[in-house]
């Protein structure tokens, strides 16, 4: 007879299975359109993909250098600076990680201790809070406000919550779920907030290459207050069309990447070595990432053009792929009810905006995901248009 198995005391007893795997599960029962979840459903470059079929080739199967191979930091380096002005040391200061979620996952786990609070602005993308509950932190959301401009952060407000015990502030710009993006204003702000003090900043900037209208991405790269105690993330995955692939970068001062590699070691070590070598051969042309604004506002327009003449009051979508609505002439149900309903009556997916808060807050508010081929987005669109 088998001995039972011993009681396991969970440490995130909040957590359950995601938003995003319920939703995507749903759609694939009912058929839907997933615009749910945050993935293309188009191919990358092949190039991109010979690049790494010939570093495979080559012999490059190994493990390569725990911080990431050279060739691509170097390029990542390049990038930032030519970008943003910022010349990070490749060799000490960027380090290759496995996605950017687990760089979010290392990098607060490198610096916050038991007690310290971290300071996140709601709604949030959902890694950010059981990665702070992993080390014993304090969350300490503040919620955006929202207004005929969009969403915005009330930085009077993330200033009040400051405290002796605040020891990491996350941003996220462009922002997943709202698609509002920070301005320099805003960066100026923070910089306020934490001029004198010892608290450091995690900016989550995997959305950096889709900004529209025009807009510049304000990277907290270009803010030499800021870099100084910044955890700069992004994410190849993001900008390349290769969200499996699990490969981005975070950047840091010397002095903040010795303490994330002493993790980093720890979590993953390293990172899948022939992608890393492909990814760093396609960085020589920028043309990719520097043509990525037009190419996602062409289907940003094209989404919202096709939901102009239903019932959905469109929000500002300023950055990423992302295009939250309100249904509140449509439905009066509460915002996972109203999802659940789209994706089994109306056949798309979509994710409720309170899913992305720790406690749960009603806005009458839904994220769809605009990374489609365009046919996806037309047969979404002609099911859309009818409510």
């Amino acid at each position: 007879m088998n001995s039972p198995t011993p009681t396991l005391r969970t440490k995130l007893p909040a957590v359950g299975t995601t938003v995003f795997t319920r939703m995507s599960a749903l759609a694939v029962e009912h058929s839907a359109v997933n615009l749910g979840q945050g993935f293309p459903d188009f191919a990358c470059d092949p190039k991109l993909l010979d690049m790494v079929s010939d570093a495979m080739r080559a012999g490059h199967n190994q493990y390569p250098m725990m911080s990431g191979v050279p060739a691509l930091r170097e390029a990542i380096a390049a990038k930032v600076a030519a970008l943003y002005g910022h010349a990070y040391d490749a060799g000490s200061e960027i380090t290759v990680t496995s996605g950017a979620s687990q760089a979010v996952q290392t990098a607060i786990l490198c610096c916050v201790h038991p007690g310290d609070e971290v300071i996140l602005i709601e709604p949030a993308y959902d890694c950010y809070l059981p990665n702070i509950a992993l080390t014993g932190g304090v969350a300490v959301p503040v919620s955006m406000e929202l207004g005929a401009e969009g969403y915005s952060v009330p930085w009077q407000k993330l200033a009040a919550a400051v405290t002796p015990r605040t020891r990491l502030i996350i941003i996220n710009s462009p922002h997943n779920p709202t698609g509002s993006i920070l301005r320099e204003a805003d960066l100026h702000a923070l910089a306020d907030i934490v001029r004198g003090t010892d608290i450091l900043v995690l900016s989550d900037e995997v959305y950096e290459h889709m900004v529209f209208d025009g807009a510049r991405h304000e990277s907290v790269c270009r803010h030499p207050e800021l870099v100084s105690r910044s955890f700069v993330i992004s994410s190849f995955g993001k900008t390349y069309h290769v969200t499996g692939w699990k490969v981005g970068y975070v950047a840091a001062p010397k002095t903040l990447m010795a303490e994330f590699r002493k993790v980093h070691q720890y979590n993953v070590f390293t990172v899948n070595t022939p992608m890393q070598h492909g990814i760093a051969s396609y960085m020589a042309d920028p043309k990719p990432y520097l043509e990525l604004p037009a190419f996602y506002q062409r289907k940003r327009d094209l989404f919202r053009e096709g939901l102009s003449g239903s019932r959905f009051t469109l929000l500002p979508a300023d950055g990423t792929y992302f295009q939250c609505v309100r249904y509140d002439a449509i439905s009066g149900l509460d915002e996972a009810a109203f999802a659940e309903w789209l994706t089994t009556e109306i056949k798309v997916a979509a994710i409720p905006v309170s899913a992305f808060y720790s406690q749960p807050q009603e806005s009458g508010i839904v994220r769809f995901c605009f990374a489609k081929k365009d046919e996806t987005l037309q047969l979404a669109l002609e099911r859309l248009s009818r409510l």
